[in-house]
């Protein structure tokens, strides 16, 4: 079979045509996977991008609540008087009143001078910012008709003294009888000791 000359330059155009047609498909093809990638790629970007937003956001709502924390904190120890010097006074005041009030046999005490606190109670040190928590250990020996009096003592004080009380610890024991005592007669005796811890502006 013989090609023509006209014919063969009409299917050499349609061969390139055809060519042409293949290349523009495939660039097509190939843009709109490169357009996709690209589309694909921002997505995560923006996603990243508001992940991050909303993390900073948690953390920023954290720091407020825990600022806000510590201010109620802060607001509440100075309401309490636990902020600045010590009220010696008035917590003798106070020991007077509950004695009388639940009718305690007997009450001895002795508080040594103020100290910065233990560490062994604060592991991490006595300092909070531009404070320190500074302790009055007191010798606390008391005569009882039974524990509860003890334990009802305690309480009072704790709920009504401008300072944290802490209890290291009380040993109680019976009371030696005695002939010559007329009265209500102690049946305990206890020897607790108490550290009186307030906050103060660092020195």
């Amino acid at each position: 079979m013989t090609i023509a000359s006209k014919d063969f330059v009409r299917l050499r155009w349609s061969l390139l045509l055809f060519i042409v047609l293949v290349l523009l498909g495939g660039a097509a093809v190939f843009a709109t996977r490169h357009l996709a990638e690209q589309e694909a790629k921002t997505n995560q970007q923006v996603l990243a991008q508001r992940d991050d937003i909303q993390a900073r956001l948690a953390r920023a709502n954290e720091e407020t609540a825990e600022i806000r924390q510590k201010i109620g904190r802060y607001q509440e120890i100075e309401a309490r008087g636990h902020l600045g010097q010590e009220h010696r006074l008035e917590w003798v005041e106070r020991i007077a009143q509950i004695k009388n009030a639940r009718r305690l046999i007997d009450i001895q005490y002795e508080l040594s001078p103020q100290k910065p606190v233990d560490a062994a109670l604060l592991p991490n040190g006595g300092t909070a910012g531009g404070y320190e928590f500074m302790a009055s250990t007191m010798k606390l020996q008391i005569q009882l008709l039974h524990e509860d009096d003890l334990l009802g003592f305690l309480n009072d004080l704790n709920g009504s003294v401008q300072a944290f009380l802490h209890v290291r610890g009380c040993h109680v024991e019976r009371a030696a009888k005695s002939g010559a005592e007329r009265g209500i007669a102690a049946q305990l005796k206890a020897e607790c000791t108490i550290d009186w811890i307030t906050l103060r502006e660092k020195k």
